[in-house]
């Protein structure tokens, strides 16, 4: 299982980014795909998943914010993040549990005030 993240960046505060997470070696389709982050000194947190049907769940700091989709035929996810602020500066990990947990490298998104 690989997954590669990609589209962090530097933004302002209230800008856009579209973080994207494309995954190899996995029967995408059928399996939940997670976004997590990390910021210095604090601990990994879960930001938004999507089930293999579609079905999401997010982050009470970032719902109405953010949203993930997935597109089975490119066997990608997506972070669509929106209005961001600087204390969404963070490593973003793409993430999905087949047996164990598989990571990606992580895409670092910082967002200035």
């Amino acid at each position: 299982v690989q997954l590669v993240e990609s589209g962090g960046g530097l933004v302002q505060a209230g800008g856009s980014l579209r973080l994207s997470c494309a995954a190899s070696g996995i029967r995408f389709s059928i399996y939940a795909m997670n976004w997590y982050r990390q910021a210095p000194g604090k601990e990994r947190e879960m930001v938004a998943t999507i089930a293999g049907n579609d079905d999401t769940s997010y982050a009470a700091s970032v719902k109405g914010r953010f949203t993930i989709s997935r597109d089975n035929a490119k066997k990608t996810v997506y972070l669509q993040m929106s209005s961001l602020k600087p204390e969404d500066t963070a490593v973003y990990y793409c993430n999905v549990f087949q047996s164990q947990d598989y990571w990606g490298q992580g895409t670092q998104v910082t967002v200035s005030s």
